[in-house]
């Protein structure tokens, strides 16, 4: 469970608690706890500057393109990724407890986007507001723990899903198709049925990007750590490989971009471009709480929060899920640890401020993160770098953008999202756990038709498996004349009824076989109820020892059962011994005064209460 946001609870101690408390809430740790750069800000040294400086301008000029790309994806005009790419940068540099973590616009947060909002920013503005007191209301109430009710293979199944559709998505930018729909197999239809209508020279210019981002990547990956020893001409030539492929995105956008400049000048238009952007920084304005529509008609606030529906739920959700997921990931690999709650402040914090300068919902870049992590960022002061080089691109190259080809994007896109599908999975699931398939397949096949539906599903299914688990504990059974049962899981009231009933099978009913008289015998009964086989006992009751150290607490219903299966045994002269019980669950059990309740400390003095002899390594 993630630890709250603050801890100002009362102090043990009688009159001076209030005081106390006073005292705590108004001290620098807690301060410090609120605003974590006062953590590292007063140690900060001059060699982090370097390395942030670094670090800031690199994935600045990686957010640049994906924020473009990525407001594609999510159906709005591209500068609306650029506004929802600065805010993060600023707000996290105060508030957030990884050194690694970049927040901005993503391609599953934008997927997730394009399907609440229908391509109108006053609905995307609004569900970032919303998304953001919903995700900063949970960092406050300490809520983040609702999260671990999501589990892996639901994740897994909704990422891989996410990739294909993202990718595929873009198939129509990338070939220069129009009229394509967006609903997903739908899409697949026409994108094939269409597929003799592409236009040349945007497949050619898609296709050249893909294989440079493609390239380029290889190349980076091929590099690796190189030998301390390797002469400066060489060293020169890794870092410059290393610093195109890092910076690929940008690289490929402004060399697409150039060569469309190149044409449109001269009056040919010769790939699909991106047209029209609002130029300059957004207006810092409070989020829209209305609309009016072109036709006159007022949408109220409160129709636009119905239109949004549980997009209200799934995308504060997604985002915290998505983001939390990273910073703990890159927490584990350098070594640091991260405040949950406080990082779903941050968030929320990001998208509330986020609203007033028209941003839509944000989360944590995956990709964007890797970057600063490799490049060797010290603190979260690289966002201030990064958000400042999107807001000169806000301020001074939105002209440009004019011209950047949709197909170049489209290659940005595909790339950026082909590394979610890890198709590697399914064989890890199926070595290490094959039931975790079943959620992941069905979160994966359903996010093909709506994302949400495949989200629930999942979780259902994982719920179910969960609760199946509670209900049906596995029961270690070893024969010592008296029998010993195991409980190799907690006890709630869910399980109570299979234990009970497994004791009373092996215990109190003895060992019995089917009668064959009756079977030759059978005749209708006047109820027309047919009893083909009886149960004739071949070996009598006995007790049972109960090892119950495995269980940790106890509910009513649990206490309630006990009691009527103590009965059973003690009508037919038996006896049903608890052991190994933890001191909360005994004092539970010695309120509710059970009949005949005995308890012993280990399962071999349980036994010897029962027969009078003594076990040895009776675990054994």
């Amino acid at each position: 469970m993630m630890e709250p946001l603050l801890d100002c609870s009362p102090l043990e101690g009688g009159s001076g608690t209030m005081r106390d408390k006073v005292a705590a809430c108004c001290s620098f740790s807690t301060l410090k706890a609120w605003l974590p750069i006062l953590g590292w800000l007063p140690k900060y040294q001059l060699t982090w500057l370097r390395m942030d400086l670094i670090a800031g301008i690199t994935v600045g000029l990686t957010t640049v393109p994906q924020a473009l790309a990525y407001a594609e994806v999510a159906g709005l005009p591209v500068q609306y990724g650029l506004y929802s790419a600065f805010m993060g940068g600023f707000i996290y540099c105060i508030f957030g407890t990884s050194k690694d973590v970049t927040l901005g616009p993503t391609a599953i947060m934008s997927l997730l986007c394009a399907f609440y909002i229908g391509n109108d920013p006053v609905y995307a503005v609004l569900l970032t507001f919303l998304s953001g007191i919903i995700q900063t209301s949970m960092a406050l109430l300490s809520l983040g723990s609702l999260l671990d009710f999501i589990s892996y293979p639901v994740i897994k199944g909704f990422t891989c899903a996410a990739a294909i559709t993202i990718g595929f998505g873009q198939i129509k930018n990338l070939l220069g198709l129009q009229n394509i729909s967006q609903q997903f197999f739908l899409e697949v239809y026409d994108t094939f049925h269409r597929l003799p209508e592409a236009r040349v020279p945007d497949a050619v210019l898609g296709l050249l990007c893909l294989s440079a981002l493609v390239t380029l990547t290889l190349m980076k990956s091929s590099l690796g750590p190189g030998p301390d020893d390797l002469p400066v001409h060489v060293r020169g030539a890794r870092g410059l490989v290393w610093a195109l492929s890092t910076v690929r995105n940008a690289l490929v956008v402004i060399c697409a971009t150039g060569l469309s400049y190149s044409f449109e000048v001269t009056g040919q238009h010769v790939f699909t471009i991106t047209g029209h952007t609002a130029a300059g920084l957004p207006s810092f304005q409070a989020p829209p709480f209305s609309e009016t529509t072109p036709n006159g008609t007022v949408i109220t606030f409160r129709e636009l929060a119905q239109d949004l529906g549980d997009g209200l739920i799934v995308i504060p959700l997604m985002g915290l899920l998505e983001s939390i997921a990273i910073a703990k990931a890159f927490a584990s690999q350098n070594n640091y640890r991260i405040n949950g709650n406080q990082e779903l402040f941050a968030i929320g914090l990001t998208n509330i401020l986020g609203s007033f300068v028209s941003a839509y919902p944000v989360t944590g870049s995956f990709g964007r993160t890797a970057v600063n992590s490799q490049t060797g960022v010290c603190t979260p002061a690289g966002g201030i770098i990064t958000s400042v080089i999107v807001l000169l691109s806000l301020a001074f190259l939105m002209p440009l953008f004019y011209y950047i080809p949709k197909a170049s994007l489209a290659a940005v896109i595909i790339c950026a999202v082909t590394p979610m599908f890890d198709y590697h999975v399914v064989a890890k699931f199926w070595r290490v756990k094959k039931l975790d398939l079943l959620p992941f397949l069905v979160t994966f096949l359903l996010s093909f038709w709506q994302v949400q539906y495949g989200i629930v599903a999942g979780v259902a299914v994982s719920g179910c498996l969960l609760l199946y688990h509670v209900a049906r504990p596995q029961l270690k059974v070893r024969d010592h004349g008296v029998l010993v049962v195991e409980l190799d899981s907690g006890l709630r009231f869910p399980a109570m009824q299979y234990l009970s009933q497994t004791l009373f099978t092996k215990a109190l009913m003895g060992e019995c076989h089917l009668s064959a008289t009756s079977k030759d015998n059978l005749r209708p009964s006047v109820y027309d109820v047919v009893i083909p086989w009886s149960c004739v006992p071949v070996s009598p009751p006995r007790s049972v020892v109960l090892d119950c150290c495995h269980v940790s607490g106890v509910d009513y219903t649990v206490v309630n059962e006990l009691r009527d299966l103590l009965r059973q045994f003690q009508q037919r002269g038996e006896v049903l011994v608890f052991t190994g019980l933890s001191h909360s669950v005994l004092q539970d059990l010695l309120k509710a005064e059970l009949p005949d309740f005995e308890h012993m400390e280990s399962v071999e003095a349980g036994l010897q209460a029962v027969s009078g002899k003594t076990f040895h390594d009776c675990h054994g």
